[in-house]
């Protein structure tokens, strides 16, 4: 039975990796320090560790306790619009938390590391980005990712750990944290209908993104470790079609039965459109046909009801205050 270990596996999309896991006969340890994440998210059947990837010597008690033969790594402080204004906590916590785990990884012999990066890493890219295009990150959020990915190419040159690297994007559905105001468009939305506010929309709307349910990027992640091809190689993961925020924000509203008004803020510092190229996923791996953004939005509807409305919190440690969207101010 393989044991592995999922970094941030009370978040959204490492909840739902460890159930893939589980399902598939692993011996999950879950690690997690809950800055993001909540411990019911966790699956009852994994071993639950509340600590943080920053934490070197808690990082090497674990691998020297369970002998893990593979790491997925999807911990992360993942608020790409946030991280220009607190730099300092996004290294500490998305490069060098990465690189901690890494280190432990060669030195325990793990079989593969498994890597949540982002389509962040591509910056403006013409869309739809290839994993050939050449990342040039515009955020903290996605330099971190990317020299995190480095890390691993150089660090398999010259130790020979194994790795697989994804790159999702704009990723929802049941878990998402409902009550974080700096990330998770889909969450946002339907936290704000469900408190009678209208849906904030920075800029005019336009941007376009592939908004990705949870069940077509979580099953592949889990299983990359299976499929010898993925070995050392990078994937984009998620949706193909593309759609406006101000399309999202009608579908969110169909979807949850609520309707709803828009608040148009100022627009900020953002890549206006992204999404990405799959062929090479669909070439490596046994892919199906992805979820429609109504079905996928419906199925995440009837759990952030059942959830209930999430209160939203501040980040506390704000590094740089200057040109701070006031929404984010705002109580």
């Amino acid at each position: 039975m393989p044991v592995s270990l999922v970094t941030g596996g009370a978040g959204f999309i490492g909840a739902h990796v460890t159930n893939e896991l589980v399902k598939a006969g692993h011996t999950v340890v879950v690690l997690d320090d809950l800055s993001g994440g909540f411990q019911e998210n966790v699956n009852p059947a994994a071993i639950f560790i509340k600590g943080s990837i920053t934490d070197a010597d808690l990082v090497q008690s674990l691998f020297n306790e369970h002998k893990f033969d593979y790491v997925y790594h999807l911990a992360a402080y993942a608020a790409e619009g946030l991280s220009h204004f607190i730099k300092r906590f996004n290294y500490n916590n998305n490069l060098i938390g990465s690189v901690i785990l890494i280190n432990e990884a060669v030195k325990h012999k793990v079989k593969c590391f498994v890597f949540t990066s982002s389509i962040a890493v591509y910056g403006a890219a013409e869309p739809p980005m290839t994993e050939d295009t050449i990342p040039v990150p515009e955020d903290p959020y996605g330099i971190a990712k990317f020299a995190v990915e480095q890390d691993l190419r150089c660090t398999h040159e010259m130790f020979g750990l194994n790795y697989i690297i994804f790159r999702p994007h704009n990723v929802y559905g049941e878990y998402q944290n409902l009550g974080d105001r700096y990330r998770n468009v889909v969450g946002i939305f339907m936290n704000q209908l469900m408190q009678g506010k209208p849906l904030t929309v920075f800029g005019d709307g336009s941007q376009t993104r592939a908004f990705s349910y949870i069940g077509d990027v979580a099953p592949y992640i889990a299983n990359s470790v299976n499929v010898p091809e993925a070995y050392n190689q990078v994937f984009n993961v998620g949706a193909d079609r593309e759609f406006t925020v101000s399309e999202l924000a009608q579908t969110t509203m169909q979807a949850m039965g609520i309707n709803g008004e828009l608040r148009h803020l100022p627009a900020r510092n953002e890549v206006m459109h992204a999404h990405a190229d799959h062929s090479k996923i669909k070439t490596v791996f046994k892919t199906s046909e992805s979820v429609s953004l109504l079905k996928g939005l419906t199925l995440m509807a009837a759990w952030a009801k059942q959830s209930g409305i999430r209160k939203s919190s501040k980040f506390s440690n704000i590094e740089i205050t200057e040109k701070l969207p006031s929404v984010w101010l705002e109580d």
